[in-house]
């Protein structure tokens, strides 16, 4: 039995090789293995949780790199699919500030968008207490539909289904984004948004008014995070706020799957969603902010996302 499984891209991020610029501006790139599926598959393996990913990849150099990286993690990859049929999707990131990471990208069409519902294991799908996914693979067929189906399978086999929308405005419309991430909201249990998306799916700036808002969809519970101003949490019978950590940010780039991988080891260690209380939420964000603090000090996601040991240490440090 896993304790998550993730689906979606697994990209290649090529990143300006130095801050301060836009892509125009940049000149050089240095590339790191990405997709933010993936990186909470890495993130959630570097916690110390059974993991696996499930998603596809082309039968080039990047997509070998993808799925030895997500090995050496010590992410199951099984269920990682190589094809002929497209290439691994590329993603070019400028930081023209430290928290706001300029995208570009290159998929037209890429191996993740070609990923059919035919092609799942469902008997692996059932296997899993957590189920995660974004919203990159529901902009089109056939990837919409294989990655509803498998949170449809897993939800049904009793995981608890986690979303994070990651909303990529380079991608696709505000409009065609807000519409199909609402209309998957009565499929999951956990959903976690950024600032952005909170003001995109409830046209609210307060972030605890929008998570309430988005918990009325149908999730039982929903995270916000602000950078470096911490995060929110918002359920039917409650809702609050756990203040970050000061670091000096080099790079935020996954700093948010970071903080999705270590929320869900705690709401696994501390039991049944339903049953969180006030206290309970304090200390999923509290450790979740952690991790997604300790990310944000180093360049690249993966690479950068840090071991139990590590969270454990930073927040011996800071109490």
């Amino acid at each position: 039995m896993l304790d998550v499984v993730t689906m979606g891209e697994a990209l290649i991020d090529f990143l300006a090789d130095r801050p301060g610029v836009t892509l125009t501006q940049a000149r050089a790139f240095t590339w790191a293995p990405g997709g933010a599926p993936a990186n909470v598959a890495a993130a959630a393996a570097k916690l110390g949780l059974a993991t696996g990913f499930v998603g596809k990849v082309g039968t080039d150099p990047f997509g070998e790199c993808l799925r030895d990286t997500l090995r050496s993690c010590g992410v199951d990859t099984t269920n990682m699919l190589l094809t002929d049929e497209a290439r691994t999707a590329l993603a070019f990131v400028a930081l023209p500030t430290p928290d706001n990471p300029q995208f570009t990208f290159f998929r037209h069409p890429s191996a993740d968008m070609i990923m059919r519902a035919e092609e799942l294991d469902r008997a692996y799908l059932q296997q899993t207490h957590v189920f995660h996914f974004g919203s990159i693979t529901l902009i089109c067929e056939p990837s919409r539909s294989a990655t509803l189906t498998a949170a449809k399978i897993a939800k049904e086999a009793g995981a608890l289904i986690s979303f994070d929308p990651n909303y990529r405005p380079a991608l696709w419309p505000a409009k065609a984004a807000r519409a199909r991430i609402l209309e998957t909201l009565p499929l999951v249990d956990l959903i976690k948004v950024n600032e952005v998306e909170v003001q995109l799916l409830t046209g609210k700036k307060d972030l605890l008014e929008g998570a309430d808002a988005l918990v009325r969809l149908g999730p039982k519970a929903c995270l916000v995070t602000a950078g470096a101003d911490g995060s929110y949490y918002a359920t039917p019978r409650s809702h609050g706020y756990v203040p970050g950590f000061p670091v000096r940010t080099v790079d935020a780039t996954g700093c948010g799957d970071a903080f999705v991988a270590a929320a869900l080891k705690s709401i696994l260690q501390l039991g049944d969603l339903d049953t969180l209380g006030p206290l309970d939420f304090e200390e999923v964000l509290r450790y979740a902010n952690a991790a997604g603090a300790i990310t944000a000090t180093k360049k690249g996601a993966i690479p950068a996302m840090p071991t139990a040991a590590q969270v454990e240490t930073f927040l011996a440090q800071v109490v």
